[in-house]
């Protein structure tokens, strides 16, 4: 019988701690708070990260070929200004859909700097329009 009560304790246990879970996640992820973030506009390629990383695959040419057949595909798009890459998302979504067309051409995003390990991101990113 005692063996019953633990396992029910440590189940009721388990139990409480997943349902708990999120709201201490939710509650200590605070958005637009972050220490780490500030207001930035990005003037610069639109990249597919892959090709971009792997082997530096930039330009027009690439760009509507494969860059924007990857970001339809669901990879990852980024923006390069100056040298310095930055993956690219909306507001916790990704921005394929608005930006696969653009790949290979300059175009300005304007959105909050995140850089944690050597990743930059411009999040909460939208297109500012000329």
């Amino acid at each position: 019988m005692n063996k019953n009560l633990s396992k029910l304790a440590i189940g009721a246990t388990f139990g409480v701690a997943l349902a708990i879970a999120p709201l201490a996640v939710a509650q200590e992820h605070q958005h637009g708070k972050s220490d780490a973030a500030s207001e930035k506009t990005v003037t610069g390629e639109v990249v597919d990260m892959m090709c971009y990383v792997d082997h530096n695959a930039v330009g027009e040419g690439h760009g509507q070929s494969c860059g924007a057949k990857c970001i339809k595909n669901g990879g990852p798009v980024g923006i390069v200004e100056n040298g310095k890459a930055y993956l690219v998302v909306g507001e916790h979504k990704p921005m394929n859909d608005e930006l696969a067309d653009s790949c290979g051409k300059t175009i300005a995003l304007k959105g909050k700097l995140a850089d944690r390990g050597g990743i930059a991101m411009l999040e909460n990113a939208e297109i500012v329009k000329k």
